[in-house]
């Protein structure tokens, strides 16, 4: 009767999960382009980057990572600071860990329970005298036969969870990359700005003095004056107000890095913190499926359609099985004497029979979930796709607006100079030279405007394509 026991557990555990209710994976369909709506080549390689970089193997770009691609070693270090210091991140890592940990406890229930018991009975009534039961046993308890797939279904629902949580830190880690990058940038930028404003606050307070030795003489009225002042009081309010963003640039940097940042670290201007080769010609849409929070969102879907089979595994019986072997006596003393020897074997059987609905609306909940999952799945892709159109579509003509800044500041500088040569010789009026210095002030700003513009969205192109693109 022992042998028949135990060959009943191992082929009922041998049986186990061998049936899955699971519906077969609904295809995902984004309705996307399969090629970019626009030519996917980004502007050329400045000559800031060094010689012999737009000559690179575009191969070489192909899955570069964030250390290659950004060439600022300030930046480098203040990424890599971030990376192990920022508290965002730090709570994504804490997630893949804990959902680590349930797929472990939810795999648990697929294999038996072993345990060890020892237990003391005693028993009275009446007048009469019964004896104590002492027994010491090791078996398992409540072991669920997953003849349907349940607990199999339950346990892969688990494991995408567990694998989608990981691609989402992969995809916080990611946009942490881009965000420093970002927030970089912008500063260096402002600081830039600020010298613009200093300088010009500089030029304009000695411009300034000499209109006002020229109104002492007499040699201008009043109104060039007041004109005069208005510009050195302009700049002055600008300089104040860089001065207060570089502040907030600086805060928004630490926060991000998690950490005190060294200001040796801190960028003095805007310069080209990246290179990234052109985009290979015919590059499919379908790159965006190695994006993170793409896979993320696929094994969503797949979590939840495997939830599907668990719902359905609901509605047949469920069959639990409890034994144990191990010896009992009525005395103490006599647990491990010969012939003390026994054994246990209690199956048990559950079969829904009415359950008010409550089954069938816990599988239409999971179709409804499944639904979503694969909605948003799709939208994910659709998302993605539009994220890369726009930044491929951005880096020609940022290309041309940089230019066209370079141009407009060459000219604005050229008029600037004319100007004052004739407001010095009298042909024209203190407006007009007042005019050239705002073009030129304005052209400046413009410029590093410009240039922001492009290298934000060359690090935008590296994060929306997850970090590279093949």
């Amino acid at each position: 009767m022992t042998r028949r026991a135990v060959t009943a557990l191992l082929l009922a555990a041998f049986l186990a999960g061998c049936a899955s209710l699971e519906p077969k994976l609904p295809e995902a369909r984004p309705e996307i382009a399969r090629e970019w709506p626009l030519p996917p080549t980004t502007s050329a390689v400045p000559a800031s980057a060094g010689p012999g970089a737009a000559g690179r193997d575009i191969d070489s770009f192909a899955d570069i990572g964030w250390r290659d691609f950004f060439a600022d070693p300030k930046l480098e270090q203040l990424i890599a600071s971030a990376l192990e210091h920022n508290r965002d991140l730090r709570v994504a890592v804490l997630n893949v860990q804990r959902a680590q940990a349930l797929y472990r406890v939810q795999r648990s229930e697929r294999v038996p329970a072993v345990g060890a018991s020892a237990s003391m009975a005693r028993y009275g009534g009446g007048n009469a005298a019964l004896p104590d039961v002492y027994s010491v046993g090791i078996g398992i308890t409540d072991f669920e036969l997953d003849l349907f797939g349940r607990v199999r279904n339950l346990s892969e629902a688990a494991l995408q969870q567990y694998f989608a949580q990981e691609e989402t830190r992969r995809s916080a880690q990611l946009a942490l990359v881009g965000e420093v990058a970002s927030a970089y940038l912008t500063l260096a930028a402002d600081r830039e700005l600020l010298r613009v404003a200093q300088a010009t606050l500089e030029n304009q307070e000695a411009a300034y003095g000499l209109t006002v030795k020229r109104h002492d003489y007499g040699a201008v009225s009043g109104l060039d004056l007041s004109q005069a002042r208005t510009t050195v009081e302009s700049a002055r309010a600008d300089e104040a107000r860089y001065a207060g963003q570089v502040a907030q640039d600086t805060d928004a940097l630490v926060l991000l890095v998690g950490t005190q940042v060294d200001p040796a670290l801190l960028p003095e201007g805007l310069t080209a913190v990246s290179v990234i080769a052109p985009v290979p010609a015919g590059l499919p849409s379908e790159v965006l499926l190695r994006r993170p929070d793409v896979i993320a969102a696929e094994h969503t879907l797949r979590a939840a359609n495997a939830n599907i089979g668990a719902a359905r595994a609901a509605f047949f019986p469920a069959i639990q099985l409890t034994g144990s072997v191990g010896t009992a006596s009525q005395q103490l003393s006599g647990l491990f004497r010969s012939g003390s020897f026994a054994w246990s074997f209690t199956p048990g059987i559950t079969l829904p029979i009415f359950q008010g609905g409550r089954l069938r609306a816990n599988l239409d909940v999971t179709k409804s979930e499944r639904d979503i999952a694969l909605a948003q799945y799709e939208k994910s892709i659709q998302s993605g796709f539009r994220e890369v159109a726009d930044a491929l579509a951005l880096s020609r003509t940022l290309a041309a607006r940089v230019a066209a800044q370079q141009a407009l500041l060459a000219a604005a500088a050229e008029a600037d100079k004319l100007s004052q040569a004739r407001y010095d010789a009298g042909r024209d009026s203190y407006l007009v030279l007042l005019d050239s210095q705002r073009a030129l002030y304005a052209a400046r700003q413009g410029l590093v405007a410009a240039r922001l513009a492009e290298q934000a969205n060359r690090v935008a192109l590296y994060k929306v394509l997850g970090g590279g693109w093949k």
